[in-house]
């Protein structure tokens, strides 16, 4: 997909990830049993996870596929930052549901992010955010090291919120 604004598209489904970036791997429990899988598979795919989370968005299908192009918002009003990507990748087998999307130009970062729902062995359902990113503007620039920070407590808010979504099924 040309308007991406990386090269290494599908890099958030491989280890490693691709060198050059700053790295996220985030792992949280959300549930157990096969109920507690499709009801955060289906929270994750329709973005319903990033509503819930506080996130605007705006997406071109109801449901991630690939080339649905996706743009996340953060804040209000003129801090309202905008995060405009491509949904990259989709997985929907028996044990994991989720989606890996790219930034496009626009993006305070340059880079994928991914989000997975995967039933284990025990039954334990946990939810997964792999990324790899790097400033692409300005403002990520200036932030430096809040950045990578921001990104892991927002991924852990995802969980958070994907467990409670889980849960009220």
């Amino acid at each position: 997909m040309s308007e991406l604004t990386y090269p290494e598209e599908g890099g958030t489904r491989r280890t490693p990830l691709p060198p050059g970036y700053h790295h996220l791997h985030e792992e949280l429990p959300i549930g157990h049993g096969r109920a507690a899988l499709t009801a955060a598979g289906e929270a994750i795919t329709t973005f319903r996870m990033h509503r819930a989370a506080g996130a605007g968005i705006r997406a071109d299908a109801p449901r991630a596929a690939p080339g649905v192009r996706v743009e996340v918002a953060l804040g209000i009003g003129p801090l309202r930052l905008r995060a405009p990507c491509t949904v990259v990748w989709t997985v929907a087998e028996e044990h994991r549901i989720g989606f890996g999307y790219g930034t496009r130009p626009g993006h305070p970062e340059c880079g994928e992010e991914a989000f997975v729902a995967e039933l284990r062995a025990d039954g334990s359902v946990w939810f997964t955010v792999t990324a790899f990113s790097r400033p692409a503007g300005t403002l990520t620039r200036l932030a430096g090291p809040l950045v990578p920070v921001f990104q892991r407590r927002y991924a852990r808010h995802l969980g958070r919120t994907l467990r409670r979504l889980t849960s009220h099924r």
